[in-house]
């Protein structure tokens, strides 16, 4: 296989060409980490679908094992798979193969299972794509569910914050029921000031929170989950990895709250990336 020193990720998301989300947050996030970011696109859209009408869409199905196994026949394989927004059922099964295919021995699977938020799942998901979903989280190691994707993939009734404990952790227990994986659960919150993540990592549950703003935009998971993976890789643990991932999703909703707050437009990550690669300690 043809290595570098460099550390090497495929991202397997959605290309939207406006509107910060999926590859046009993972790309620029670890690639500013010093990570190679190689990608995989599922298909490509004018924009987000948060808030934009008549957006074009190109499913690219078709394109991901045909990519995965030329990458396999060159030699070229990764130290982790991050896969994000899969557009179908079908992108979910092949998304497993094209894993198999692409990443080295020991590497890493981290899988954000993007489908739902507050309370109900996205437009044109089929109400048994939360099971599909679950067959991905099955062979991950690290998987990253909000609130909502938690409840749906272990059939729990979804709750608005503030939580009970006992309530994530049950969710927390649904999950680690279903698959090996770490568990990142983000979107926590005990009281109305803050909000979080609880990880679960050798049988530990831990929480990490951060002071609650009160705005909201699209492409914050995706700022999260690749923030996460880009410390992770860095080889900070698992928990430190999660208080760095929402540690610079904050600083980012702050910024963008104060200075541009327009929500379609998603958070300006970029003007923060100076204060990510301090928190990774990197400069």
């Amino acid at each position: 296989m043809f290595r570098t020193n460099q550390k090497r990720v495929a991202a397997i998301h959605d290309i939207s060409c406006f509107g910060k989300c999926s590859l046009t947050v993972a790309l620029p996030v670890l690639s500013a980490a010093g990570i190679e970011t190689a990608v995989i696109p599922t298909a490509i859209l004018s924009t987000h679908t948060g808030g934009f009408s008549g957006y074009t869409f190109t499913d690219l199905t078709d394109n991901i094992l045909p990519v995965a196994r030329h990458w396999n026949k060159e030699g070229i394989d990764v130290d982790a798979v991050y896969t994000g927004y899969l557009g179908s059922k079908e992108q979910v099964a092949i998304v497993k193969e094209a894993v198999d295919i692409i990443k080295r021995k020991g590497g890493i699977t981290i899988v954000d299972p993007v489908m739902a938020d507050n309370g109900r799942l996205y437009g044109g998901f089929p109400d048994d794509f939360p099971s599909e979903m679950r067959k991905l989280c099955e062979i991950a190691d690290i998987i990253t569910p909000n609130i909502t994707e938690a409840a749906l993939m272990t059939g729990n009734e979804f709750e608005n914050p503030p939580h009970t404990k006992e309530y994530i952790e049950k969710l927390i227990k649904g999950l680690s029921e279903m698959t090996d994986a770490k568990i990142v659960l983000t979107g926590v919150s005990f009281d109305k000031g803050n909000i979080g993540v609880a990880t679960l990592e050798n049988g530990k549950t831990e929480y990490v929170f951060n002071r609650l703003i009160d705005a909201s935009y699209h492409g914050t998971g995706d700022v999260f989950a690749s923030t996460l993976t880009a410390a992770l890789l860095s080889g900070k643990s698992l928990k430190k990895s999660a208080e760095i991932a929402c540690d610079f999703t904050a600083e980012c909703i702050a910024y963008t709250n104060e200075n541009e707050p327009e929500m379609r437009y998603s958070v300006n990550f970029e003007s923060n990336i100076p204060k990510l690669l301090k928190m990774l300690d990197l400069i």
